[in-house]
C-alpha cells in the first residue's frame, strides 16, 4: 500500500470537518494500527497510522476506522469550558494557596477537589459514552458514503477485532467489548461470533 495514495483516499472518505481539522500521518514504527488522542484547542488533530498494518484491513474496515477516528476527535475535547475545568483550576489555585499558608488540611481538600474534577474531565474526553457516540456518528457518516447501517456496523465490528489481532493483543478492553456488543445489535448479529468478512466495494 502506498501511504500517500491511501491518505488521499481517506481524505475523500472523511467529512469536510475532518479534512479541514485532522492531519493524517504515516507512523510505520508505531505498534498501534491507528492512534489519536484528545486534541488541544491550539493544536492539530493528529491521526497516526501504521500503514504496514493498516494495509491488512479491508477497505470497509479502513473506511469505518477513519470515520470513527474523526467522530471521536470531534467529541473528545481535552480542554473545553465546563464546570469540571473550572473546578480543576479552582482546586489547583486553592491547593497552591493552602500550601503557601502551610495548611495541610486545606491542601488535602483542594487536592481532592482537583483529583475529582480531573477524573471527570478524563471520563468526559475518553470514556465509554464518547466511544459509543463516536461509533454512532461514524455509522451515520458511512451511510452518506454508500454503506447501509448494518454493513457499516459489521465493518466496524470486524475492524475492532482485526486491529486487536494486528496489535497482538490477546483480549479486547472493556470499552471495546461494550462497543462490539452494541455494534452486533446494530448489525443484526445475534451470536457473539464475528460476521463474515465484507468484500471491498
Amino acid at each position: 500500500m502506498n501511504p500517500d495514495i491511501e491518505i488521499r483516499r481517506l481524505l475523500d472518505v472523511m467529512p469536510a470537518s475532518g479534512r479541514m481539522r485532522c492531519k493524517l500521518l504515516n507512523r510505520s514504527n508505531q505498534p498501534l494500527v491507528i492512534h489519536y488522542q484528545p486534541p488541544l484547542p491550539w493544536g492539530d488533530r493528529l491521526i497516526e497510522i501504521n500503514f504496514r498494518l493498516w494495509s491488512q484491513l479491508s477497505r470497509p474496515q479502513r473506511d469505518l476506522l477513519i470515520l470513527r477516528a474523526v467522530a471521536w476527535l470531534n467529541r473528545s475535547k481535552l480542554i473545553k469550558l465546563d464546570v469540571y475545568q473550572g473546578l480543576t483550576v479552582a482546586g489547583v489555585v486553592g491547593a497552591t494557596v493552602q500550601f503557601i499558608q502551610a495548611d495541610p488540611v486545606g491542601v488535602v481538600l483542594a487536592g481532592g477537589l482537583t483529583a475529582f474534577a480531573g477524573l471527570q474531565i478524563w471520563r468526559n474526553s475518553r470514556g465509554l459514552p464518547v466511544d459509543i457516540d463516536a461509533d454512532s456518528e461514524a455509522l451515520r457518516i458511512a451511510q452518506r458514503r454508500g454503506y447501509s447501517e448494518t454493513e457499516a456496523a459489521a465493518a466496524l465490528l470486524q475492524a475492532i477485532a482485526t486491529v486487536a489481532t494486528l496489535e497482538r493483543r490477546a483480549n479486547l478492553d472493556f470499552n471495546e467489548l461494550v462497543r462490539s456488543q452494541n455494534l452486533r445489535r446494530i448489525a443484526g448479529l445475534e451470536r457473539a461470533d464475528e460476521p463474515e468478512p465484507l468484500r471491498s466495494p
